[in-house]
């Protein structure tokens, strides 16, 4: 039944595809106030869609600019407060769950170090459990979209080395308390974190024949360096040479993680060890900079954050996320200008986006991600999160694993990279489970009522969509919502 139910769904919806936003008859204020719910939430939930109508769209988006102003259910709360390994710093969570080999005069069995990769998984299991309960359940909810660009601009995979055991961590400590901050303290954080350190290699980098090259770390990387310029700040078009790039690979010797067994700042997993530095000339950007040690990094790093390239590559992904896939040029000017203005400060650029003619022209201009789709159809469902692992199955099924990017420059947050035939048959599937109810101890053990998602969405969506649910079983309706062209889009 549920294989022939998911058929039917397919068959609508891929006949839908080319389906228009609402029509022009449909209620304004419902149209304006969906929009906003769809771009700064993981998508309307009921009680949402009426509060935004009881205080305005205008305030609401306020409070969500300021999401120390708004508090956080009492069951989110609790739920986040079990979960210990959140509130362990990196050096020990590496204690706990690291290697057992890194631990000097140990010498672990097999059986030992196959317990302790099944302790270490616990890492990220947790981490992920926060994750999706906080974006599914969070009234802070511009806050946790938030995370998500920061998170995949400053893409960390967990799969490499001890990022299975930091990736929490670094999303804790580097990312979540900068999101509406300033660019600036935000691109330190996540520059400095063990995590960022590992994943792109500059716990390899030496300056050649200095007293600290050894072993592995001989040589000079380069790989962090690139990726702190090509995606980090200036963009691939920020004006940069090959030459500045080994420049600052050069400047950012040194920069490493801390062995266990250290016996200067044990406090610290990420420190500057002289010892690796290249103390010599350097010219970078086409300033020259004194030879400063981690001053001179951080110079370098400041440098970076200020440049025009930084202030208009940020701007552009910001209104490709938020607009649409290719934004328009007058709207990326505004918002990169905004940035100089304020120095990088995140809120006072949003504001200027969330303002713009640009923003309010886009409805249904944006195709939603795995993980945008999946937490919007929880949401606009209406069900308590018990069990995550199902969604996160879900995420995986449809090739985006939550922290499981392989590649620097993070998902891709564009309509081409995730609508095809197949993915869309795999949404389809996802929705008519939920829709039934049939996600295990998941959020919806029990069938999701139609009518419910009939009153959050019936005012915006499309004529053809409409027609199709209202001549369908009330069985089916619920699925042909969430699995529609319309859903699929925010």
């Amino acid at each position: 039944m549920l294989t022939r139910l998911a058929g039917i769904v397919a068959a609508v919806s891929l006949f839908l595809l080319t389906a228009l936003p609402a029509s022009a008859a449909d209620a304004v204020s419902d149209r304006q106030i969906i929009h906003v719910l769809n771009r700064l939430t993981f998508g309307p939930t009921l009680e949402e869609l009426d509060y935004v109508k009881k205080i305005g769209i205008e305030r609401y988006i306020g409070e969500q600019l300021d999401p120390g102003s708004i508090p956080e259910p009492i069951e989110l709360q609790w739920r986040l407060a079990q979960i210990d390994t959140l509130k362990l710093n990196p050096v020990q969570l590496r204690q706990l769950y690291g290697p057992l080999r890194t631990l000097r005069g140990f010498k672990p069995n097999a059986e030992l170090e196959k317990a302790q990769r099944e302790r270490v998984r616990l890492i990220l299991r947790d981490a992920s459990e926060a994750r999706l309960l906080k974006a599914v359940s969070s009234r802070r909810q511009l806050q946790e979209v938030m995370v998500d660009f920061w998170f995949n601009h400053f893409n960390v995979y967990s799969g490499k080395g001890l990022d299975d055991v930091w990736i929490g961590n670094y999303e804790v400590q580097a990312i979540r308390p900068f999101v509406l901050g300033r660019f600036r303290d935000l691109f330190f954080a996540a520059t400095k974190h063990p995590a960022m350190l590992v994943y792109l290699d500059n716990t390899l980098s030496t300056a050649p024949g200095s007293p600290g090259a050894r072993g592995r770390q001989k040589g000079l990387n380069e790989n962090f360096a690139r990726e702190v310029m090509e995606l980090h700040t200036l963009g691939a078009d920020g004006g940069y040479t090959q030459e500045d790039v080994i420049t600052l690979a050069r400047i950012l010797t040194g920069w490493t993680v801390n062995p266990p067994d250290a016996r200067f700042y044990p406090q610290h997993a990420a420190v500057f060890e002289g010892a690796r530095h290249d103390y010599g000339p350097k010219a970078f950007l086409g300033q020259t900079l004194k030879s400063r040690g981690k001053a001179e990094g951080e110079e370098a790093l400041d440098m970076l954050a200020r440049s025009p390239a930084t202030a208009r590559h940020i701007s552009f992904e910001l209104a490709q996320y938020f607009v649409a896939d290719e934004p328009p040029p007058a709207l990326v000017d505004r918002l990169a200008a905004r940035f100089l203005e304020t120095e990088g400060n995140i809120r006072e650029v949003l504001k200027t986006l969330l303002a713009s003619g640009e923003f309010w022209d886009s409805f249904g201009q944006k195709y939603k991600t795995p993980y945008q789709f999946v937490i919007s159809a929880v949401r606009a469902a209406g069900a308590p999160v018990g069990n995550v692992r199902p969604l996160l199955g879900a995420m995986d099924q449809l090739g985006m694993p939550l922290y499981g990017c392989l590649t620097p420059d993070g998902y891709k947050n564009t309509e081409d990279a995730w609508l095809s035939p197949d993915a869309t048959t795999r949404r389809i599937s996802f929705a008519t489970s939920l829709a039934r109810g049939g996600l295990g101890s998941s959020a919806t053990t029990n069938p999701v009522d139609a009518t419910h998602l009939e009153a959050i969405f019936g005012a915006t969506m499309a004529g053809e969509t409409r027609e199709v649910v209202n001549d369908s079983p009330p069985a089916l309706r619920a699925a042909l919502i969430l699995g529609s062209p319309d859903f699929m889009r925010r």
